[in-house]
């Protein structure tokens, strides 16, 4: 044996030794509770959460004690001065977490606007004023105050939704999944449904077309190659059993070069000839006039095309809440409307209330723009998002960030949530010197107060000013000198 090294046996005996006396120096639950800062705690919180709280923190402590064991260090190490007065503070801070609602404010400097992690859309305050409407006292929801007798929720939105679309009836749900599993479960379970092979799209979260035709009990055929499908494709697979044609536009992802599809007036005539439906899923919904869309497919020309149900969500270029907005022919929306998965897939009355708000905005097609935050922040001037980023280095300066940590670049900012995949929106970022510890910065500044997400690129911090708004650029520079 080496002279001074400590044999193994006795080695592994001291541990285990010192293990043992970490554990008894652990409280017991009625020990901690006995402590004056815990009965403190007691006034302001059930008991039941407070013992419970308590117990967490000693069962945390015992499994980092067995744990700390193998490594020999950690907190498991300090364990065994922890007194119960000691353990308090922690149960303290468990119980505010427990009674803080999870969701947090935050700055969006990605540069992405539509950020579905993030959200998504902002609403207008016209939207958020009637959210709080609804939530804070009875409403007429499904009840007619004209008639004295319950009505239905879809009458809030239908009126505007076929003015501002052109379509003879219309449906709201809770997002536009669900818009496309309803239209397809109405019209063709037990069918066949034809899709051209480059549409068959996996949205947000690993949803695929397929498995939502599958779900709605519809037979899926794929029609075409990748890149190039005639109308003659549609008409060979056809068969007795098919019951609809479904355009899927490609909202996430882009096939260029050689490509080929048929018009939707074609696909239309041809499903109407055959005693079909013709089902367009529109993806992002785009129904402003603005530049930035001139290639998105547009509402009221699917409608005029003859399309049956045409489907898009509320949350992403509508600039509205989460929603699934069906409009089309009155024949094939009464079949969704009486379908059994339609209260299943009903859309929630805060929602409602904020489609509402949304929609008669776009009763001013020229006014719109600048009313509804996401088609506001997409259409700003880039020397407007230039002066911005200029107004955010001068607060930094002022708040002690040096003046040549802090660098205006040219940026490339995006729509976001799988709308415009293609599309770059050009943008001004704050671009800071961080040291060499970028990813610990933008941690820092995520644990924040308001939480601020920036992104990181060649070891630099980046905070994009497309999606941030004038009423947050002091919080952003507050946010931003306490961490840097």
């Amino acid at each position: 044996m080496t002279v001074g090294m400590e044999p193994v046996a006795d080695k592994g005996k001291r541990g285990a030794d010192e293990r043992q006396a970490r554990l008894r120096s652990l409280a017991a639950v009625d020990e901690v509770l006995r402590e004056p800062a815990a009965e403190e705690l007691l006034t302001h919180y059930p008991r039941a959460l407070v013992v419970d709280a308590v117990r967490t923190v000693i069962d945390r402590l015992r499994r980092e004690i067995l744990d700390g064991e193998v490594a020999g260090e950690g907190t498991a190490a300090r364990a065994a001065d922890l007194t119960p007065a000691a353990l308090v503070p922690w149960v303290a801070r468990l119980l505010e977490t427990a009674v803080t609602p999870s969701l947090r404010r935050v700055i969006n400097a990605t540069g992405v606007v539509v950020h579905t992690n993030l959200g998504r859309a902002l609403l207008p305050p016209e939207a958020v004023e009637a959210v709080m409407l609804a939530a804070s006292g009875y409403t007429d929801l499904e009840f007619s105050l004209a008639r004295g007798e319950r009505a239905s929720r879809q009458d809030h939105v239908h009126d505007v939704l076929c003015t501002v679309t052109g379509a003879e009836d219309a449906l709201a749900v809770n997002n536009n999944a669900a818009a496309v599993l309803l239209a397809l479960a109405a019209t063709a379970r037990g069918g066949e449904v034809l899709v051209a092979r480059g549409q068959l799209v996996e949205i947000g979260d690993g949803f695929r077309i397929p498995d939502i035709l599958r779900e709605s009990g519809a037979e899926l055929v794929e029609v075409g190659t990748t890149n190039r499908t005639y109308l003659r494709d549609f008409e060979a697979a056809w068969t007795e059993r098919t019951r609809a044609v479904l355009r899927v536009h490609t909202s996430n992802y882009r096939i260029v070069g050689f490509t080929a599809e048929p018009a939707l007036e074609e696909l239309a005539a041809l499903a109407h000839e055959r005693g079909a439906v013709l089902v367009d899923d529109l993806g992002s919904g785009a129904l402003a006039g603005l530049p930035l869309f001139s290639e998105e497919p547009s509402l009221r020309e699917s409608v005029a095309a003859g399309a049956d149900i045409v489907t898009f969500s509320g949350d992403k270029l509508l600039g509205g809440p989460q929603a699934g907005i069906v409009v089309g022919r009155a024949v094939a929306i009464e079949l969704m409307r009486r379908h059994p998965l339609a209260r299943a897939l009903r859309i929630d009355k805060l929602d409602l209330a904020a489609l509402d708000a949304v929609l008669r905005l776009y009763l001013d097609a020229e006014g719109v723009v600048e009313r509804v935050p996401t088609l506001a922040a997409l259409d700003l001037p880039l020397e407007a998002v230039r002066e911005r980023a200029g107004r955010l280095r001068g607060w930094l300066e002022a708040k002690g960030v040096a003046a040549e940590r802090l660098v205006l670049i040219d940026t490339v900012a995006r729509a976001g949530a799988g709308a415009l995949p293609v599309t770059e929106v050009p943008s001004v970022a704050v671009s800071v010197d961080v040291g060499g510890d970028a990813d610990g910065v933008a941690a820092a500044l995520r644990l924040g107060t308001p939480a601020v997400v920036g992104r990181v690129h060649e070891g630099r911090l980046l905070l994009d000013l497309r999606a941030v708004g004038d009423h947050e650029l002091e919080g952003l520079a507050t946010a931003a000198a306490a961490v840097l």
